[in-house]
């Protein structure tokens, strides 16, 4: 879209849900608009007004380019979450810019060759954290920041216009309980009123766990109309099925409910037709009941609601509960001790069951076996750096794989270990894969999701709000259940967690009749070949690290 005097031009992928706020402060400021309700023109109109300011006063999910003719520079710019997708590609002579990596490298001057470096951060955190991509000489912008490109001599610089940063505000605190639940019940529901804005029908995922529970509830209670779709994917498998508890949600909110069930029979055709659409191998095997519960939505609904990012903000997720006992073993085991627990961990029987004892005692002692500022990404790595020399030609070594995750930890503001983990996931786990995650299932069924956590004024409560009130006395979102008292039954407050899982270390013994082995530049096929095989004969559980690989096999070489 171009501006009048056709001096500044946009393209842009996203939704911006501040845009009429916007508009009357530019008609106020003197602009004339074309359109009546067009948030793409907001972009032409505010960045002719506020020049690279304009990111910064945008509430929504984006990635945006201007082309400044006058200026002669090029502005690119992405969502405070990276919620929509941008990867760049600079060298001599050449600047290009894409949403998909594969469109990317269509470029004549740019090689679709994996970086070494990319490859061990992907079996090592399980995604790829921003600006690292997969290709060498290909990069992402990061989250939150913005970057300009001088068009005559190609010349680029990268800005942070935003930042998730806790800043623990007591005088916030001194409101007290009840004063704070209702703040955020108002916030809530204020961020679901302005993503229910759309000419189009709008749903809800509905997992059954408190977070899309709470968004169900909070649009039931906004929306004016009839009663609201939520749609569900459960499993066969009951360790990992919340359709049950989807149910009682939907019941309690009078929705009109919609259900799959995610079998073996259907992922084994499922799963090659989702990794092969990825532009990028994500080792997050959720994906695939992700890409069904989208096409099984926009069936009925062309935008769904989500409750990604409550886990992140107000520490949903198990180890924040290990984090205590985990600092107090750190200090009071020895280290030839903890070789010898963590060698009897590997012997106990191999468990399928979603979360199991073994699986999570093998985790947090994997974790445990490294400095304190790589337990996060280590509790949650496909593979353990301390054995990737036997992946890799090249060694990994966890000060270079997990350097993101380890400055954050040792030089970041967060001063508790709870802040310290609440940072990591936000930062890095929400925007590099389960935002990345949800954006390319619902893509690949032309399904618009909006995330109602991630709300700009939800998330300034959030940063400014202190740990005690997400994670207190083992117990986990302690203000969000407060606040939800009045919207939700008490058997949807007070469950226990299982999280949007698979059976995957099953899945991983049936679905792969031949697990592909092309060759990767600096891997070891045999390494990975006799991984699959002790994952099939149950004397390791490899469920994360041979996922990981097929998707990159995959990635590398769709099948048709």
């Amino acid at each position: 879209m171009w501006n009048a005097a056709g001096t500044i031009c946009v393209v842009y992928n996203g939704e911006i849900y501040n845009h009429e706020t916007l508009r009357a402060e530019l008609v106020a400021a003197g602009h004339v608009f074309s359109s009546s309700h067009s948030d793409t023109e907001i972009l032409v109109c505010g960045y002719a007004e506020w020049g690279t300011g304009v990111a910064e006063r945008l509430n929504g999910m984006f990635a945006f380019a201007v082309l400044d003719e006058e200026r002669q520079r090029l502005f690119l710019a992405r969502d405070r979450f990276g919620e929509k997708p941008l990867y760049y590609a600079s060298r001599p002579g050449v600047f290009a810019f894409a949403s998909e990596l594969n469109a990317l490298t269509c470029h004549r001057d740019i090689l679709a060759r994996p970086s070494t470096l990319a490859l061990q951060k992907l079996f090592a955190y399980g995604y790829l954290p921003a600006p690292h991509a997969l290709y060498e000489g290909s990069a992402k912008l990061p989250a939150g920041h913005f970057m300009t490109v001088d068009l005559n001599t190609l010349a680029s610089t990268i800005e942070a216009y935003w930042r998730f940063v806790l800043e623990p505000d007591e005088d916030l605190a001194a409101k007290g309980d009840e004063a704070l639940a209702e703040e955020l019940r108002h916030l809530l529901l204020q961020a679901v009123g302005r993503r229910l804005v759309s000419d189009v029908s709008v749903g809800v995922f509905l997992s059954g766990g408190l977070d899309s529970s709470a968004v169900l509830a909070a649009a039931a209670r906004v929306r004016n109309g009839g009663p609201l779709n939520s749609f569900t994917v459960g499993f066969s498998e009951p360790s990992y099925d919340e359709s049950e508890f989807a149910k009682i949600a939907a019941s309690h909110v009078g929705s009109r409910h919609n259900q799959r069930i995610l079998d073996l029979e259907e992922a084994r055709d499922l799963i090659p037709q989702v990794l092969s659409k990825l532009d990028e191998p994500l080792g997050d095997p959720s994906i695939v009941p992700t890409y069904l519960l989208s096409a099984f939505t926009r069936a009925q609904a062309t935008v769904a609601l989500s409750g990604d990012g409550g886990d992140e903000l107000f520490a949903g997720y198990d180890p924040f509960r290990a984090l205590r006992l985990a600092s107090v073993y750190s200090r009071l085991v020895p280290n030839k001790l903890h070789c010898l627990l963590r060698d009897l961990a590997a012997f106990m029987p191999k468990s399928a069951r979603n979360m199991s004892l073994d699986f999570r005692l093998r985790r947090t002692l994997m974790g445990l076996s490294h400095p304190e500022s790589a337990w996060a990404p280590t509790w949650m790595s496909p593979l353990d750096p301390a054995n990737a020399r036997d992946l890799f030609d090249k060694p990994m070594r966890a000060e270079d794989v997990y350097s993101e995750a380890m400055e954050l930890w040792e030089m970041g503001p967060a001063k508790t270990r709870v802040d310290r983990l609440l940072q990591f996931f936000t930062i890095f786990y929400l925007q590099d894969d389960i935002l990345t995650k949800v954006d390319r299932a619902s893509m690949m069924s032309s399904l618009e999701t909006r995330a109602i956590f991630l709300d700009n004024d939800l998330v300034d409560f959030c940063q400014r709000l202190p740990h005690r009130f997400k994670y207190k006395n083992g117990k986990r979102k302690v203000l969000l259940k407060k606040a939800l008292g009045p919207l939700l039954p008490e058997a949807i407050i007070h469950r226990k967690k299982k999280g949007f899982g698979i059976p995957l270390a099953e899945w991983m013994r049936q679905v792969p009749k031949t697990l592909p082995l092309s060759p990767v530049s600096g891997m070891r096929l045999q390494w990975i070949r006799q991984a699959w095989q002790d994952h099939l004969c149950k004397r390791e559980d490899h469920r994360l690290l041979l996922w990981t690989w097929l998707s990159l096999q995959n990635v590398l070489h769709p099948v048709a």
